[in-house]
């Protein structure tokens, strides 16, 4: 797949790493998008159903505790609970946690490069 070659290449991360991470963040996507946006997403991503199940599945701990913390605040608490949330599924990859906002410029990009700005912007509004 080509985000997956994109993302070891540019990261150093290797291919279960990369899907892992793409998946974790295309999972949020799914759980924070109306159907809608989120149909038009998948609709530019090849395999996306296949990534997403390529995600660790959300552990407990101190990123659980504050993205569940973070989440009641609202607003940029919720900005901070999804990149609390990714910081853990990064952490189940081996990979650190700070490796997420790596990850993100090139997804984005793919995306953009796949559906135009439109679908980028839509996954963007979640992940900025």
């Amino acid at each position: 797949m080509e985000l997956i070659q994109q993302l070891t290449q540019a990261l150093e991360v290797d291919e279960g790493q990369a899907k892992g991470g793409a998946g974790l963040i295309f999972k949020m996507a799914k759980e924070q998008l109306g159907d809608s946006d989120f149909a038009q997403v998948a609709s530019v991503i090849p395999g996306l159903g296949d990534l997403i199940g390529e995600a660790p599945t959300a552990g407990k701990g101190i990123a659980g505790a504050v993205g569940g913390l973070a989440g009641m605040m609202g607003g940029s608490g919720g900005q901070l609970a999804n990149m609390a949330a990714l910081a853990g599924g990064f952490s189940q990859l081996g990979l650190n946690p700070a490796m997420a906002t790596k990850f993100i410029p090139i997804i984005l990009s793919f995306t953009q490069s796949k559906g135009g700005d439109q679908v980028k912007d839509i996954l963007a509004g979640i992940l900025k």
